[in-house]
């Protein structure tokens, strides 16, 4: 399924409805019955809705319905944040995991986006690799695609190595992909391995860069980085005593968004903040409460071009924002 990009209109309250219903019927995988209890209507009338949402074509592995409350919230972001276009996936669970819905929006934004000639950096994390299914691939002449980090001895679906073979595959294009780990056990293995491996010369690559695909990582909870053994416990919490809120691309800062000053930072193999901020088009997906704060310090640091998040990571950073310029 896959999102396309939202256009700037008025709707009407059917039209509205009739969105939301697509929505929640073919990106987050509600029954027809848990839709008509939600929005307070009938299982006759949700039947209805989607039938016409077909008829209209507006889903065809896609949903082109926009929703203007969503616009609003994008608008919102994009001054409070400076960033340039945001994208709001609509996601009514407070409580829920966002990462399909965001990956759906992104999916469309990013097929948008790749062009012959391009060079395109790329995370990982389960969102990103979780917008696979909603990209459109192409034939692209001349397309390269450059992973940021080192990879993960395990075969796991969020290694970086296997997100960034795909996406070049999506493409048919050639990958750039870093023969290393993404932790390393010291500081005198990592320069050893960019300066006598020809490591230094991937990361080169990140200078000429003409898209970024970043994700965020939190630290409240063992997530999908701790999990794959390069970070202890005892790491995640050393690193939370430091100050750290989370990472990107394993740099981890804390909630100004600087580099932490902790030994983890010291053997990471992966692309430079200083370096991702030199790209032209930077592009942050990413949410869950789980990584708020994670978001608020990226944002601050990354600058992000184009921000790809939910509604409920939408308003709580708004929510963020607001307190923190009350105090």
């Amino acid at each position: 399924m896959q999102i396309t990009s939202p256009v700037v209109m008025a709707q009407s309250e059917s039209e509205r409805l009739r969105a939301r219903v697509v929505w929640l019927y073919h990106v987050e995988n509600y029954t027809q019955n848990d839709i008509a209890k939600q929005l307070g209507i009938n299982r006759v009338m949700v039947v209805r809705l989607l039938a016409e949402a077909r008829r209209r074509n507006e889903v065809r592995v896609s949903i082109s319905s926009p929703l203007s409350d969503m616009v609003a919230l994008e608008r919102e972001l994009e001054i409070a944040f400076g960033v340039a276009r945001a994208i709001v996936a609509p996601f009514s669970d407070p409580d829920g995991d966002p990462t399909k819905v965001i990956a759906a929006a992104a999916g469309t934004l990013i097929s948008g986006m790749m062009k012959s000639g391009m060079m395109v950096g790329v995370g990982w994390g389960r969102t990103l690799y979780n917008t696979l299914p909603f990209i459109a691939g192409a034939t692209l002449e001349d397309f390269r695609v450059v992973s940021l980090l080192g990879g993960i001895s395990a075969a796991r679906r969020f290694n970086p190595a296997e997100f960034a073979w795909q996406f070049a595959e999506l493409f048919m294009g050639e990958g750039f992909l870093v023969p290393a780990p993404a932790v390393v056990d010291s500081p005198e293995t990592k320069h050893a391995l960019l300066e006598r491996c020809g490591l230094a010369a991937i990361f080169e690559m990140a200078d000429k860069l003409d898209v970024a695909l970043l994700s965020v990582g939190g630290i409240s909870a063992l997530t999908t980085s701790y999990r794959t053994g390069y970070l202890s416990e005892a790491d995640r919490r050393s690193l939370i005593d430091a100050g750290a809120v989370g990472d990107v691309l394993y740099n981890f800062i804390d909630k100004q968004g600087n580099l932490i000053d902790h030994e983890v930072n010291s053997r990471v193999i992966s692309v430079d903040l200083d370096r991702l901020r030199r790209t032209p088009e930077r592009v942050l997906i990413s949410g869950g409460p789980e990584k708020l704060h994670a978001l608020l310090a990226s944002l601050t640091t990354i600058k992000p071009t184009t921000f790809v998040t939910d509604e409920q990571t939408a308003k709580a950073l708004l929510s963020a924002v607001a307190e923190q310029t009350d105090t």
